[in-house]
């Protein structure tokens, strides 16, 4: 055989060899990412070898079968542990990117099921919190979900690119698909993530996955459409109805995440309108607030008040009309405050609360604060709260006497109403002097005040023409209550003496009950110590209590004078 014919039978066997190999790739050459992903890890401190196993997985996403190399890919990622799911994510995501490109049919499921299934293995990790852990970054979360954003940017363009022609089903779709991921990424990690500025970080990593969240939802066109969507009412542009309903039980943090982006950091407000007054942002965000408020970590609550608070500062004193009451948001949020003023664990948040639910009240005007009062009184079920929603009528009733303000809701028969509910003891005689103490002290500094300040011929706060429902409803029940609880406690502190003296041991431990609630264990000495100081306060109510029935008297006495 000629040496020239020998030389093209072995390049055509050559040819076909490479031919056949590569068809075996196209077809099977997903099987190679796990190993390949294997080997990455492996020699990581070789570069050498780590760069061609890169470059083997750049030509397994150029050669092989899309559809397999998919699938495969989305396997590994699935199957990969917690502590490594953020580098692999951040390996695959180049060949995935080129995969999808590459896809014809079903894109836009394919990419949103990329996006799900990155998030979904996301989601379960720690998000860092302080500076430390965030310049840390230990499993690399922060650097990760920056890697995802750009991942999804390729995708982003053909939805504006199309939008600017016509929209097209299959671009509503993948529309669909990136509103999901964006949905998903405000509320991991955007929800529970310290977003403020940090002092030394130059870029916020989750400041700038938020920047980046913010933008897609601008350049598809849903950022105003979400901000001012309720989350119980109708999703922008989600045909599927199925869809819509799981997405409306699922996106309450989402769509809170974004108001306290939108409106406490101010992501994206460059573009905002204007138009809005802040009465009805404050509407808008109230259903957001109460999500927040709702929750206990610290991250979320956090947000929420600076939400609540952020608008109410844009809206003037006494201007709130009293008719958003009637929203249903409007009574249940300050109660979500009394609770967090109450139970929080956090001082700083329990302060905030308190600070805050001052704000809401001086917005509304006299009527709102009325109502809002008597609301208040009436869940709150703390006596510390009680206390304070007292003094503030007290503030409201001397802001009427002084005539600074034309008010019929804290004088005449509507005040009368209202001190009904101040002016009473829960069960009469019997009500838990030391527990209710708070209250009780600002009801009485609330009557002596009404009884120094409005004179019986002026009556204008009626407070003389009920004074004898006062005295049977609040006073004598509080006189006899006094006498009962401090003979009690009296009778307490004698007992533990004796035994003290018996016991010969002034350390030994036991334990007692205030307020029925049983106190940890204590010395008799600790125990003593309790009761002398609820003796003490019952002796702070009875001189107040004092003061009030004196001045009743004199004043009564000199009026019965004027009339003989």
């Amino acid at each position: 055989m000629p040496e020239k014919q020998s030389q093209t039978i072995m390049a055509v066997d050559e040819l076909q060899a490479i031919i056949q190999r590569c068809v075996i790739i196209k077809n099977m050459g997903w099987n190679l990412i796990s190993p390949l992903v294997r080997c990455i890890f492996m020699y990581k401190q070789d570069d050498d070898k780590r760069e061609h196993c890169l470059r083997i997985l750049d030509q397994l996403a150029q050669l092989c079968n899309p559809k397999e190399l998919f699938l495969g890919l989305l396997e590994q990622i699935e199957q990969t542990s917690a502590e490594q799911v953020c580098q692999t994510v951040m390996l695959l995501l180049q060949p995935l990117q080129t995969v999808l490109l590459k896809l014809q049919n079903k894109k836009a499921y394919s990419v949103g099921l990329s996006l799900a299934m990155i998030m979904n293995q996301l989601t379960p990790l720690p998000v860092p919190y302080t500076k430390q852990q965030i310049e840390e970054d230990k499993l690399g979360l922060c650097q990760c979900c920056n890697a995802v954003v750009e991942f999804a940017k390729p995708f982003v363009n053909e939805v504006v690119k199309n939008m600017e022609k016509s929209l097209e089903c299959s671009d509503m779709e993948l529309k669909e698909e990136l509103l999901k991921f964006c949905m998903k990424s405000l509320k991991f990690p955007l929800l529970t993530a310290q977003l403020e500025p940090l002092e030394g970080i130059e870029e916020h990593p989750f400041r700038h996955f938020a920047t980046e969240i913010i933008d897609i939802l601008w350049n598809i066109r849903e950022f105003i459409p979400l901000v001012f969507l309720h989350h119980k009412g109708k999703s922008p542009h989600w045909e599927n109805q199925e869809f819509e309903d799981i997405e409306r039980k699922n996106s309450a943090d989402s769509l809170a995440c974004l108001s306290y982006l939108v409106f406490v950091q101010h992501f994206g407000i460059e573009g905002f309108p204007v138009v809005f007054s802040p009465s009805y942002l404050l509407l808008c965000n109230m259903t957001h607030i109460g999500v927040l408020l709702k929750r206990t970590e610290e991250s979320m609550l956090s947000k929420g008040l600076d939400l609540f608070e952020s608008s109410l500062l844009r809206i003037e004193d006494n201007s709130l009309l009293h008719h958003y009451l009637e929203f249903r948001d409007f009574i249940n949020v300050p109660q979500d405050l009394v609770k967090i003023m109450t139970l929080c664990p956090m001082e700083h948040l329990r302060k905030k609360s308190l600070n805050i639910l001052q704000l809401f009240i001086d917005k509304f005007d006299t009527e709102g604060k009325y109502t809002l009062f008597r609301c208040l009184l009436k869940t709150s079920n703390h006596a510390g709260v009680e206390g304070y929603i007292i003094k503030n009528i007290k503030d409201q009733i001397h802001l009427s006497l002084t005539k600074e303000y034309d008010n019929v809701w804290f004088t005449g028969h509507h005040l009368v109403s209202l001190l009904d509910l101040v002016l009473s003891l829960p069960e009469g005689a019997e009500t838990d002097l030391l527990q209710n103490s708070d209250r009780i002290m600002a009801s009485l500094n609330l009557l002596r005040y009404l009884v120094i300040k409005d004179c019986e011929s002026d009556n204008q706060t009626g407070v003389w023409t009920t004074l004898a429902k006062i005295d049977q409803n609040f006073l004598k029940p509080l006189r006899v209550g006094l006498n009962m609880s401090k003979a009690h406690y009296e009778a307490e502190i004698k007992n533990k003496k004796e035994n003290r003296k018996e016991a010969h041991n002034s350390n030994t431990v036991c334990s007692v009950t205030v307020s029925g609630e049983k106190m940890p264990a204590m010395t008799t000495g600790m125990q003593l110590q309790v009761l002398h100081s609820a003796l003490f306060t019952f002796d702070l109510i009875e001189s107040v209590l004092a003061r009030v029935e004196e001045l009743i008297e004199v004043k009564t006495k000199a009026v019965m004078d004027e009339h003989s």
